[in-house]
């Protein structure tokens, strides 16, 4: 498939099948992460992968049991991956500080979507989810204090036959050549 049909493709799944995902798909998706751009090569991220079931389950309870009754699909996915910020290179971290501008997350956003795009070739669903109880996740999976689990991607077959369609704005509307 082509890069555009690949993106039509992909798209937040919040309704998942319980079958379980080959790790195989998973890494292949892992491998496409590795091969993302960062600012000064500084690859400012680990992934954990949550595939075992007892603690996918323990970390879905962790992240979201009363968050406003939001993002409660995610116990169904079958694996769960945790984007943990590293530390940057100096030259990254300096030019965040000189222009003011998190250099870092935008990495890892990036990092998110070549997951969530070699994910949708392997024929699975994503959703990248900020809104979690970082400090219960933490500590069920023993992450440092002074790091960050900055999201959460949730990943699996999606239950649903049918991709919905898009609802987006123009191309009218979002882009302009030579002037604002």
């Amino acid at each position: 498939m082509n890069f555009l049909e690949l993106a039509n493709k992909r798209y937040s799944v919040r309704n998942y099948s319980e079958t379980p995902i080959p790790r195989e798909k998973i890494a292949r998706c892992i491998e496409a992460v590795r091969l993302a751009p960062s600012a000064c090569n500084s690859q400012p991220w680990k992934f954990i992968v949550a595939d075992e079931a007892g603690l996918k389950t323990n970390v879905a309870k962790a992240a979201f049991e009363g968050l406003l009754d939001i993002n409660h699909f995610a116990f169904k996915a079958p694996v769960l991956i945790l984007i943990v910020s590293q530390r940057q290179k100096l030259l990254a971290k300096f030019g965040s500080i000189i222009k003011r501008k998190n250099f870092s997350l935008m990495d890892i956003g990036i990092a998110a979507e070549h997951f969530c795009l070699a994910a949708a070739e392997e024929g699975l669903g994503t959703c990248i989810l900020g809104w979690f109880n970082e400090k219960k996740v933490k500590k069920i999976l023993g992450i440092e204090k002074n790091k960050r689990v900055e999201l959460i991607i949730s990943a699996g077959l999606s239950a649903d036959e049918k991709i919905p369609d898009k609802i987006r704005k123009s191309t009218e509307e979002i882009v302009s050549y030579n002037k604002a």
